[in-house]
């Protein structure tokens, strides 16, 4: 992975590498080497994973086909405080 400094700019080339680690999940990676997963709950958060991206799919193209409105509505819920 290469980022370029311009002009000098480190803190610019720094956000910009960040960002690149963030997005091919080296921190993630980190995260998940730092302790033992046992090969049953790799499984079971892997199957999690997988029903969580399967079921954002099935919503996004429900909200495509016009079944389910394109941003989720805010309820106003019970308003707590001192009269």
């Amino acid at each position: 992975m290469q980022v370029l400094v311009r002009d000098n700019n480190v803190d610019q080339a720094l956000r910009v590498l960040k960002k690149k680690l963030q997005r091919e999940g080296v921190f993630r990676e980190m995260k998940a080497r730092r302790a033992y997963e046992k090969p049953s709950e790799a499984r079971a958060r892997q199957k999690k994973e997988a029903v969580r991206r399967m079921k954002k799919l099935a919503r996004k193209n429900a909200q495509r086909e016009g079944l389910l409105p394109s941003t989720p509505r805010k309820t106003a819920g019970p308003r707590t405080g001192a009269r």
